[in-house]
């Protein structure tokens, strides 16, 4: 399947500032870039950052004052991976890979540490495997209100699950931190995802299960396999579309993301509800 993607962000500097930008699509074996451009109005030059460690795409401009467009767009061919849920197992950590394993550690914005006593009251009991996952996104979107504007880039999963309201990036978060504090591998994903209303990047999580990164999204906002990733970190903080070092005030984001279709084709034809375990890694 293909989609066609992109964003624009719109700024005004007031003075000279330096941004690191996380908005180019990841290449994958599951997911190969066909096409893309990027445009900076004025021209700057820029830096590339290819992490070893994720593969996140990085790039670090230095703009002076005044106003910045950056404009990215992409056609890209996913191609997922789909299993059958039952037959899905959780990896003792002793089986796991060791590239695996940081990912079973407290972070920044998930306090497994602190949810662990919770996790264990409301899943500890579960049958182990991709159902306990599931159970765990079905907890968050029972309990836990969709509401924007509710929390800030403080927001961790720990007052989320005081609070029990955020967006997108606090359901991931909170999500990530209760299948750590099952021994569950877990990590952030940002994205593009088709069908979002209003259009913005999209944050989700793929818990580590057999032998592979499967994707899941509390929120229920978009069909995973209309979600094309941007990157993988830790959480948030190693995924953020745009740090900015100075006095800068975002004037318009815009994004859209569309599938590729042939004739007499309809998106829902190709993005259908699946009730199958999905992975992209």
């Amino acid at each position: 399947m293909k989609l066609r993607l992109g964003c624009q962000l719109n700024y005004q500097i007031a003075q000279f500032s330096t941004f690191v930008f996380n908005i180019r699509v990841g290449d994958s074996d599951h997911q190969k870039i066909c096409q893309e451009t990027l445009k900076i109005e004025p021209q700057q030059d820029f830096d590339e950052l290819l992490s070893p460690v994720s593969d996140n795409r990085y790039f670090r401009l230095n703009a002076p004052a005044g106003k910045l467009q950056v404009s990215y767009q992409a056609t890209v061919e996913v191609s997922q991976f789909y299993a059958n849920p039952g037959e899905i197992l959780e990896v003792p950590p002793a089986e796991l890979p060791l590239e695996v394993v940081p990912f079973l550690f407290p972070s920044r914005y998930c306090q497994s540490d602190k949810l662990m006593q919770l996790a264990q009251s409301e899943f500890g009991e579960l049958l182990p495997g991709y159902s306990r996952v599931t159970a765990i996104c079905n907890w968050i979107y029972d309990k836990v209100a969709y509401l924007s504007g509710s929390t800030d880039s403080q927001t961790s999963a720990y007052d989320t699950a005081t609070e029990r309201a955020g967006v997108c990036r606090d359901f991931a978060h909170l999500g990530i931190a209760f299948c750590r504090a099952l021994n569950i591998p877990a990590r952030f994903v940002g994205g593009y995802a088709y069908g979002l209303n209003p259009p913005d990047f999209h944050a989700y999580f793929e818990a580590y299960l057999g032998d592979r990164w499967y994707l899941f999204d509390a929120t229920r906002l978009v069909p995973l396999n209309g979600t094309v990733r941007i990157g993988t970190g830790r959480d948030a903080a190693d995924v953020s579309f745009a740090t900015i070092f100075g006095p800068v005030q975002m004037d318009q984001m815009q994004l859209f993301i569309e599938p590729v279709l042939n004739e007499n084709a309809s998106p829902q034809d190709v993005l259908a509800p699946t009730t199958e375990a999905i992975s992209t890694s």
